[in-house]
């Protein structure tokens, strides 16, 4: 009986502990792939705990009955315990729990806007409407479902892997919901409420359950200053700061610079480590990674990926960045970055810091985009384990 009360203790206790210990930011809990083993508890912990409990019942009813008083108040106290486990594991540190989704999302004009221009903020535009969002309040979030030129789009951001995605929430067709449900290898993972299945913010991929290798469609979006974005984009509009949740964004004010009050999301100042900042891009097959550090003291790197000639240019502010094909209809540009002009010394044809050229023979024509993105280099090598690096 001893044996079955052990086993039943610890049947409860350790299913409902690792459960959330392996999709959330433990020591030790996001190094190794865990992913499968979470799921399956998340899915049938109502079994564990029936099975925990069928097994403590007969031991505990006759302890209570013939035990000792010591016996009494030791399996007494195992059991307010595990209730104490099961609502702090389920109702306290539990992703949902800890960051909300804005109850009150407004988006302003520029000439009612109260975010700070040098904030980072994440920019979409779609049909002619653009919107722009600050990091520093979606990265409490982690998402914000809203509406741009009329598509519905998921714009989500993990703080731990630094990483902005923008996602169109349709599977299969048909529109869906999801929930923040915890972290894989240090990246936000959302749950699909049709489903279950969990999904990888940084890929948008389906990583476990029913729906495991589908994935959601990504959109293009830009990190830049909020008067990076209104200088492209005039009329945008910006979300605005939720009241509600005053103290949670002031726990990021300094995360645009890469300060943060948890060493998760402190940037390393040296390169090529962990918490190091690169940017990322994927041109067809290849994926590759950029050096911050060199970009903030070169401000232009020129690179060939998949034949294409590219450029990754940083504004005056060191905040903004933007990654070019460097190419024209006659074939490659030769583009030299002075002052916040790209200048083709080929033809003297000046592009601005938009791609845009402004004056010589290209006038009127803009350089080619280039999704790229901005994030700690541990995330861009585990999610790209194939990325090309320059160094």
């Amino acid at each position: 009986m001893r044996v079955q009360l052990i086993i039943g203790f610890l049947i409860l206790f350790i299913s409902e502990i690792l459960k959330v210990y392996f999709i959330m930011p433990f020591p030790g809990s996001q190094q190794s792939d865990t992913i499968e083993l979470a799921y399956f508890l998340h899915q049938y912990i109502w079994y564990l705990r029936i099975l925990g409990i069928v097994l403590l019942a007969y031991p505990l009813w006759k302890n209570f009955k013939i035990g000792s008083k010591l016996t009494k108040i030791i399996l007494g106290g195992l059991t307010f315990l595990w209730l104490g486990v099961v609502y702090l594991f389920n109702f306290q540190l539990t992703a949902d729990h800890m960051f909300y989704q804005p109850k009150n999302k407004i988006m302003a004009s520029g000439s009612d806007n109260k975010i700070a221009k040098n904030k980072l903020i994440l920019g979409v535009v779609h049909n002619g409407q653009a919107k722009a969002y600050p990091i520093q309040l979606i990265g409490y979030h982690h998402q914000v479902i809203d509406t741009v030129g009329g598509t519905p789009m998921m714009i989500t951001y993990c703080t731990v892997c630094r990483t902005g995605r923008v996602y169109l929430p349709f599977v299969n067709g048909k529109y869906e919901q999801f929930r923040l449900v915890g972290m894989d290898h240090f990246n936000a993972m959302f749950e699909d409420q049709t489903t279950g299945s969990w999904w990888q913010q940084a890929t948008g991929e389906s990583i476990t359950g029913k729906l495991k290798g589908k994935t959601l469609r990504s959109f293009p979006s830009e990190q830049v200053s909020l008067a990076s974005w209104l200088r492209q984009y005039p009329n945008s509009l910006i979300m605005q700061a939720d009241s509600l949740f005053k103290e949670e964004y002031s726990g990021l004010k300094n995360y645009d610079s890469g300060k943060g009050k948890s060493e998760l999301t402190t940037r390393d100042s040296l390169s090529w480590k962990p918490k190091s900042w690169v940017v990322g891009m994927t041109l067809g097959k290849t994926a590759k990674a950029y050096d911050w550090n060199t970009l903030l003291q070169k401000r232009i790197i020129y690179d060939t990926v998949e034949k294409h000639h590219i450029i990754i240019v940083l504004e005056k502010d060191g905040k903004s960045f933007h990654a070019f094909k460097s190419e024209s209809p006659f074939g490659k540009l030769d583009l030299v970055l002075k002052d916040n002009q790209l200048i083709d010394s080929q033809s003297d044809a000046v592009w601005d810091m938009d791609g845009k050229c402004i004056s010589g023979k290209y006038q009127g024509s803009s350089l080619p985009k280039i999704q790229a993105y901005q994030e700690f280099w541990h995330s861009w090598k585990t999610f790209q384990p194939n990325t090309l690096v320059m160094k």
